[in-house]
């Protein structure tokens, strides 16, 4: 039997993009940080590990994402239309799985940081019975309104949002307002403002010239995107800022590390090119920019160390990264590139104008949230006494479920 005095937490997520996964990490580490050392958590990605088909599709949103970024749009209104996330079909074919993990973990709290995952694990919940005695905490992790439909779901018992709009899109879809709390986006407490002696150790560390401008230049977890092409514009026009120094990060992408390692000793400027980087903080902390494309996590990781962005909307974002670029452009905490050769004389701006570099630096401040993850932390921990005072609640299952098929 579970342990009545043990707090047990079950994260699901997928690493479709990285930032699901930072999440997941995130909440996992605050849990042992702000709540309780010894508390038992347990991070699964649902959508690879449930089923062939359903891993497929996260290889095609991965592969989109790394080589076809203008087809993307396509696959989101796919989506959409057709809601895979509440097909019959698909879950009859992952319900074993999922209470497979009932079994194995015994969790007393679901937190699904995914918006494909919440309604497969809710229907699971209620056929299993134990919709009334594990709650099922969503926290979204697209900041700003226009995310995908697919994140709201009936039985979900709470969820945690960045920003009053991403708590607006959640009331238009039929979210009852009781069960939204804001709280921010959940990201690593290690991500935080540097000191400018901080900032010049961190270079160091790196092997960078710890006087020059610093531009990172982040192709994401998958690697790739439209990140290339706006570092070939650098290149080619590279004798405008051969005063400052790059850092490329490829991500899972060693085809593109290669590639980008060629192109980088043609630069005028140095450039040190890496692969997928678990200190992510570090070339954060050395930059004072970055050019990304604008995913929800590494956004709010980039405003809590309050490193200015240049947003890469050379494609048009899909909606909910549309409304993250109008966030940063609102409050001038970065700059828009809606033209890859346009990327060059924004950094010869920043360069060159200490005073504009500096109001985006305290802007990323002003709407950053370096306390979410505790925030979040907090509103779990509360669900999780609701759940252990309740007068009719017992604990986890003690014995194997039998599993229902769906008809």
């Amino acid at each position: 039997m579970a342990d009545e005095t043990s707090k047990k937490f079950l994260i699901i997520t997928s690493e479709t993009g990285g930032g699901h996964t930072s999440a997941a990490a995130a909440i996992a580490d605050g849990l042992k940080r702000f709540a309780a050392p010894d508390c038992l958590v347990n991070v699964v990605r649902a959508i690879e590990e449930s089923h062939y088909l359903a891993g497929k599709l996260a290889e095609l949103y991965n592969y989109l994402l790394r080589y076809h970024q203008p087809l993307m749009k396509y696959y989101y209104w796919a989506i959409e239309r057709f809601r895979p996330n509440e097909s019959h079909f698909l879950y009859r074919m992952t319900s074993r799985y999922v209470g497979q993990l009932f079994d194995k973990y015994c969790p007393q709290v679901i937190v699904s940081v995914h918006p494909m995952t919440q309604h497969f694990f809710a229907r699971a919940l209620r056929d299993f019975g134990l919709l009334d005695r594990i709650p099922l905490v969503t926290v979204v992790t697209d900041p700003c309104y226009g995310f995908w439909r697919g994140w709201a779901c009936d039985d979900v018992s709470l969820y945690l949002v960045a920003t009053e709009e991403a708590r607006q899109q959640l009331l238009d879809y039929g979210v009852p307002e009781d069960k939204i709390r804001i709280c921010g986006i959940p990201i690593h407490p290690k991500f935080e403002f540097q000191s400018e002696d901080q900032k010049l150790a961190a270079r160091e560390d790196l092997g960078l010239n710890p006087e020059k401008f610093t531009v990172f230049i982040n192709a994401g977890w998958v690697g790739g995107g439209n990140i290339p092409r706006i570092f070939e514009q650098m290149v080619e026009q590279g004798a405008q800022i051969r005063d400052t120094q790059a850092v490329f990060l490829a991500g899972r992408n060693e085809e593109l590390r290669k590639k980008i390692s060629a192109l980088a000793t043609r630069a005028p400027f140095e450039t040190k090119v890496l692969g997928y980087s678990n200190a992510m903080e570090k070339l954060m902390s050395a930059a004072d920019v970055m050019v990304s494309k604008l995913g929800g996590l590494t956004t709010f990781e980039a405003l809590a160390t309050r490193l200015p962005i240049i947003a890469d909307t050379t494609t048009p974002p899909m909606p909910q990264e549309s409304q993250t670029a109008n966030l940063i452009e609102r409050h001038q905490a970065g700059v828009l590139l809606k033209r890859s050769i346009e990327i060059v004389p924004i950094i010869r701006r920043l360069l060159h104008d200490p005073a504009e570099h500096t109001a985006m630096r305290q802007a990323a401040a002003s709407i950053a949230r370096p306390d979410a993850t505790k925030r979040i932390v907090g509103e779990l921990m509360r669900k999780l006494e609701e759940r252990v005072h309740a007068p009719t609640q017992t604990t986890a299952p003690d014995k194997p479920l039998s599993y229902p098929v769906a008809s």
